[in-house]
């Protein structure tokens, strides 16, 4: 079944959910009937399945019937979608399928499916499928959806914790995380580099904050994997694990995300050294070339720089807020288009782009010692490696004199 049938199946089933649910047997069972479960699936093989998905599973142990709730539903077709995506404004939707359905796409997809089946009394139970069937509601059914803090899992997370009167996150924010948003991002990326390094690069300091186990569940993986530190009472005076049973019920057959991000500084750094000799190379050898590779890179530095400074000041995207990049890539570097073309004949810089290169230099300064100064949040030590020799190499060459 292809995406666009898929959606296309996703949003009739929104549009008749009130049919859905007044046959649906999980609808009006009484709660002691009702047998909730976690259902995580593994990253797939697309670039936005890279972070895994998971449902909220509704069983009728009396009908056998079993719905699976996710707020994983967008669509491609949707008014204005690219402009809203760039703006940071992505509208999700919440989606009830029957559960072997749903998890037949996945397993058919190669993803991995993990059931855990959850201890909830009889009215917690009662209560959650109420929720998700309000949720399910035309009107109530889209959110505004957010990378880290509002997403398909944290929605899942909530509601969660709603039905349990808060003891997920009272718990949870107890917990210190493994990782920041930025290593979760550059970890699960990695399998696509070029989208990696676009994500690692565009991120700002909020990405870098330290996080506890609550807010690190906004990955499928994470929560499926903190659960296993909730307790909840066993009506008995005592206390039970939250999870009653976990069963793999379809192994992953695509190829696994590591276990930790990858360093990128020296990658970056190597490449950074490789692009200043070649510059300094061809400044004596080949002109040409030269003024070739000097201009790309001037021209990547400033379209990077533009896309930084525009997602800063015109979209929602408050993760790449604030970006310290902007200080080593950024649209003074077209100013500098011309006179590098110029200089691969020898061409003296004139006085305004000899000030332009100096501010540049000033900027690179200032990223290096913001960087190296104690209690800065933003990882961006790859990208000071990667930026400083190249622009180190361009000073050299550009402020040579034209009878060098």
């Amino acid at each position: 079944m292809t995406l666009a049938t898929r959606l296309l199946l996703t949003f009739a089933l929104l549009l008749c959910s009130a049919c859905i649910t007044a046959r649906a047997d999980v609808s009006n069972a009484p709660g002691a009937n009702l047998e909730i479960s976690l259902i995580t699936y593994g990253p797939g093989d697309i670039y936005w399945e890279r972070f895994g998905h998971d449902a909220i599973e509704l069983r009728d142990t009396v009908s056998g019937e079993e719905v699976d709730f996710n707020y994983g539903v967008f669509s491609f077709e949707e008014k204005n979608f690219f402009l809203n995506f760039a703006r940071g404004r992505m509208h999700y939707l919440i989606d009830a399928e029957v559960t072997t359905d749903e998890e037949a796409f996945y397993k058919q997809a190669g993803r991995s499916v993990t059931q855990q089946r959850l201890a909830l009394t009889p009215d917690q139970a009662a209560a959650l499928r109420d929720f998700l069937l309000w949720n399910l509601r035309p009107e109530n059914a889209t959110y505004n959806y957010d990378y880290y803090v509002d997403n398909c899992t944290t929605r899942v997370r909530d509601a969660l914790d709603r039905a349990l009167g808060g003891i997920i996150k009272a718990r949870l924010t107890t917990l210190p995380g493994g990782m920041t948003y930025r290593q979760q991002t550059v970890r699960l990326m990695s399998a696509q580099p070029w989208l990696m390094l676009i994500l690692d690069l565009g991120l700002g300091p909020y990405a870098d904050h330290p996080l506890n186990a609550w807010q690190e569940s906004f990955l499928p993986a994470e929560l499926q994997k903190n659960l296993h530190n909730i307790t909840v009472p066993d009506g008995h005076g005592g206390t039970q694990p939250l999870i009653q049973s976990e069963n793999l019920l379809s192994p992953n057959r695509l190829d696994a995300p590591p276990a930790t991000p990858p360093d990128l500084r020296i990658p970056l750094a190597i490449a950074g050294l490789l692009i200043a000799a070649l510059l300094v190379l061809a400044w004596y050898r080949a002109p040409l070339f030269y003024a070739l590779l000097g201009d790309l890179f001037l021209l990547l530095a400033g379209v990077c720089g533009l896309l930084m400074l525009a997602l800063w000041t015109l979209t929602a995207h408050h993760s790449a807020w604030a970006n310290a990049n902007l200080l080593l890539f950024n649209p003074l570097a077209f100013v500098l288009l011309r006179p590098l073309w110029r200089a691969h004949r020898r061409i003296a810089l004139s006085r305004f782009a000899h000030g332009v290169l100096l501010l540049q230099l000033s900027a690179l300064l200032i990223a290096l010692a913001l960087h190296l100064l104690p209690g800065v949040v933003q990882q961006n030590q790859p990208w000071i490696l990667f930026a400083l020799p190249c622009w180190l190499a361009l000073a050299r060459t550009l402020r040579k004199s034209p009878s060098t």
